[in-house]
């Protein structure tokens, strides 16, 4: 299908999914999915939201299937409390980490054998309006260091400094209850260093390796749980 490998980081592997329009790949990722996800693929009403779970989610399901060694028809998924996916194989858990972004033409797939992980990527939108979800989204210093950006370099911290939050969200997993104001990126990377150690504010002793993993055609960045 359309994915090709992306980046290695430790234990974890991140692939590229091609989420353009193409009928025929399409027709083949619907052959992946099974019957719930087929009723969640026909609830989306517009058609790219539509493609973009779609691919998702079959490549996710190849990938799995090849990391497992599994066929497709004995994998489904189950659901935290928060709302984060894990993998259950002939009905048992399956001993394998992932998450999933996807933003515009682009997507994600990180996979790991243990620990959280989280991906998020977005494609740099020039015309956003991106005051309000500074002063919203935002701690402090990341605020300041925001606002005294101009033009284009705002709008690159901007999504340099969201998706990695964004990755540190959906790793821990503990959806809305994480308030992206309560914590902040450290300033290395703020500064623009690429990687970085991270422990949040309440649990200092969970620790966790950030990346930004962005290039110039989105900005992309991982967190993992260090082991």
């Amino acid at each position: 299908m359309r994915w090709r490998p992306f980046l290695e980081s430790g234990s974890a592997r991140i692939v590229h999914v091609d989420l353009s329009p193409n009928a025929r790949d399409e027709a083949e990722a619907i052959g992946w999915l099974d019957d719930s996800e087929l009723g969640r693929r026909n609830r989306f009403v517009h058609p790219a939201p539509r493609r973009r779970f779609t691919f998702c989610r079959a490549v996710l399901r190849e990938l799995i299937c090849r990391e497992l060694g599994c066929r497709n028809d004995e994998l489904s998924f189950a659901f935290s409390k928060f709302g984060k996916p894990f993998a259950h194989v002939g009905g048992s858990p399956a001993k394998i980490s992932f998450n999933v972004s996807h933003g515009g033409r682009h997507g994600l797939i990180i996979l790991a054998q243990r620990g959280r992980i989280g991906v998020d990527v977005e494609e740099r939108l020039v015309d956003r309006d991106l005051d309000g979800y500074i002063r919203t989204l935002f701690a402090p210093g990341e605020r300041s260091e925001l606002e005294a950006s101009q033009g284009r370099d705002k709008v690159e911290l901007f999504y340099r400094l969201w998706t990695l939050k964004e990755a540190l969200v959906k790793a821990a997993g503990d959806g809305l209850t994480l308030d992206t104001c309560d914590f902040e990126i450290p300033l290395a990377m703020i500064h623009g260093e690429s990687d970085g150690e991270f422990s949040f504010p309440g649990t200092p002793s969970t620790r966790w390796r950030l990346e930004n993993i962005g290039n110039e055609r989105f900005a992309a960045a991982i967190a993992r749980e260090l082991m």
